[in-house]
């Protein structure tokens, strides 16, 4: 099973790229894709590979083609505290904002389409559709953010584990245009120690939880990260969340 898109070529269109429908590019029309075109770059980086140091100045922000980065911030005294992810379509930066907030790290092989922050300025001045999608954008990583917070502060493990799977599933679901429902295959695109630092688990803690939920027949583990759902609203019910999912993927 590949990524939760399939990888791309370097030189592919804007108008042809898989995760166009749900990118900071998903209200343009073609010209403005042409626009885009000219001004992007795709680079891949590898598992453990920073893509952004916080504190630092951003001379590029873009979109996650595939893979997932992860958000994280160091302490004074060497602790870090992994804030958020980055999932194919997720937009890495902020037009205006010229530091980092956070560390931007590849959790496994990320293919980011980078724009110059100047050049990307200049275009979301002249095109109406670029901001709207920002602005929708900003709205739904807010949302997350409030869903992250629950999720950490008021969640039981297995409950931890069955909601970051269903975020995953929601994502791999809108990007592959798959129906959201019972026999949904998807990838867990983290490994168990990322999905511990998240979710404030130990290791063994996800590896009993996904155990726990393989043996009730919750899930059905193809391999170590592809994974089928037999029932999605009992896995909705093990995350404790209703008919909807609740989440922002």
């Amino acid at each position: 099973m590949p990524h939760l898109v399939p990888k791309i070529e370097a030189n592919m269109r804007c108008g042809d790229c898989p995760i166009r429908h749900r990118a900071i590019c998903a209200y343009c029309e073609p010209p403005e894709l042409e626009q885009l075109d000219d001004i992007k770059s795709y680079k891949t980086y590898q598992a453990g590979e920073t893509i952004v140091w916080a504190g630092e100045e951003m001379p590029l922000i873009g979109s996650v083609v595939y893979g997932v980065a992860t958000l994280s911030r160091s302490l004074a005294d060497g602790r870090r505290q992994m804030v958020g992810l980055l999932l194919p379509s997720d937009f890495i930066g902020r037009p205006g904002r010229k530091v980092a907030p956070y560390d931007v790290v590849a959790a496994n092989e990320v293919m980011v389409c980078h724009f110059r922050v100047s050049k990307f300025n200049d275009l979301i001045d002249d095109t109406p559709a670029l901001e709207r999608r920002l602005l929708d954008m900003t709205m739904d990583e807010l949302d997350s953010a409030r869903e992250w917070m629950l999720l950490l502060g008021r969640k039981t493990a297995r409950e931890k584990i069955a909601s970051m799977l269903v975020i995953f599933a929601r994502r791999g679901s809108e990007l592959s245009h798959e129906k959201l429902g019972d026999g949904l295959r998807f990838e867990v695109p983290l490994t168990r120690e990322a999905m511990a630092d998240y979710l404030g688990l130990t290791i063994e803690t996800v590896s009993r939880q996904f155990s726990a939920l393989k043996k009730s027949g919750v899930i059905i583990m193809e391999d170590a990260r592809h994974i089928r759902v037999p029932d999605y609203v009992r896995l909705l019910g093990e995350a404790s969340d209703d008919s909807d999912g609740g989440f922002i993927a």
